[in-house]
């Protein structure tokens, strides 16, 4: 049932005239994750991650920007000015997406929910937090993908000689194969590897959704060599992360993030033009549905892939590649089965379409 407008009035003005304290904002953002998240509504470890980056981000910015320690910050400080403060740093200064923004800010309002019935001496302070709306995304959302070309220099920058460079390759060429989100790899155990035909790779990704995505022979012959190599083929290994650090835990987003920065250096003074300096690894998602895409694919397979529940949500691919969209114009007259009055001739020429098969 939600509180009126005076009773919350009320409470905020009983508080202001009582200077109620605050409660400590570590101690409740334990509770919120411990009690709330974790017991109460019993979100799933990907939501999990999402939240606690959030507040990751949240004290870095609080330490970096407003000089106030990760012990000195107060729940009194987490307003709506700080909010709004911390999300247009996360836009202009780390370059985030919009959809990343409202992201965050969706982490703050449910932590606001819980301090509504935490801290309810504070309740005006909340609900100005909840009261913060979405920023609205062109219709058109810019989509950042790699080159073809882009892709292979990365992957060409690993040295796969070493053991941990071997696992940095098989673990990036997966990522890009897969088209798989960050915390789908990170979750990812040997038992999620089908080695057998049909190949494949079973995520689970948002709302916990299983799919299985097919994989291609020499991506499933590195993945079985470095199960090998790292002993992840033996019995009792099944549950095991799939790529672990040196403690055999997960890895994270962050550590992800800062091997595809590391090879991508790499790629770059070595003399490759159109990499980032803020690429990170949904970059490698998105490349690999726009290179489906500008293959041909069909935009429905493209969608069972990524693991869309709309299609809809798969069209951004297809409203930003322009070429597929003159392709598909194209292709429509010969699906309708329309006749072609002039004959192209360089079908009838051998040498050219050689020449044209190689430039491709």
């Amino acid at each position: 049932m939600r509180l009126s407008t005076t009773l919350i009035n009320d409470i905020t003005m009983k508080s202001i005239k009582e200077k109620i304290p605050y409660k400590g904002f570590s101690s409740c953002l334990e509770d919120f994750f411990k009690e709330y998240l974790i017991r109460e509504r019993g979100c799933s470890q990907k939501t999990l991650r999402t939240y606690r980056d959030a507040f990751v981000l949240l004290v870095h910015y609080l330490s970096s920007m407003e000089k106030v320690p990760p012990e000195r910050i107060s729940l009194e400080m987490f307003n709506r000015e700080t909010v709004k403060a911390f999300l247009d740093w996360l836009e202009k200064d780390r370059h985030c997406s919009i959809r990343t923004r409202n992201n965050r800010l969706a982490a703050m309002k449910s932590f606001c929910r819980y301090l509504m019935y935490e801290d309810p001496s504070h309740l005006k302070q909340w609900t100005l937090v909840l009261e913060m709306a979405s920023k609205k995304r062109e219709e058109i959302e810019k989509v950042d993908s790699l080159s073809l070309d882009a892709v292979k220099a990365i992957l060409q920058s690993v040295d796969a000689s070493s053991r941990s460079g071997f696992r940095d390759l098989t673990l990036l060429s997966l990522l890009y194969n897969s088209a798989a989100r960050v915390n789908e790899l990170i979750d990812l155990m040997p038992k999620s590897i089908r080695l057998q035909k049909p190949y494949g790779v079973e995520l689970f990704g948002k709302g916990s959704k299983r799919r299985v995505v097919p994989l291609d022979e020499p991506i499933i012959k590195l993945l079985g060599s470095y199960m090998k190599a790292y002993s992840l083929d033996q019995p009792g290994m099944d549950s095991h992360p799939l790529f672990f650090n040196r403690y055999h835990g997960k890895l994270t987003n962050a550590g992800i993030t800062y091997l595809l920065k590391k090879y991508s250096k790499i790629a770059v003074e070595n003399g490759m033009v159109g990499i980032p300096e803020n690429i990170h690894p949904h970059m490698f998602r998105h490349s690999r549905a726009c290179h489906l895409l500008q293959a041909g694919t069909n935009l429905e397979y493209i969608r069972l892939i990524l693991g869309h529940a709309s299609i809809q949500t798969t069209e951004i691919y297809a409203k930003v590649d322009q070429s597929a969209t003159s392709r598909a114009i194209e292709n429509a007259y010969s699906d309708l089965g329309l006749p072609v009055k002039e004959e192209r001739q360089w079908q009838q020429n051998p040498k050219l379409l050689a020449m044209l098969k190689n430039l491709a």
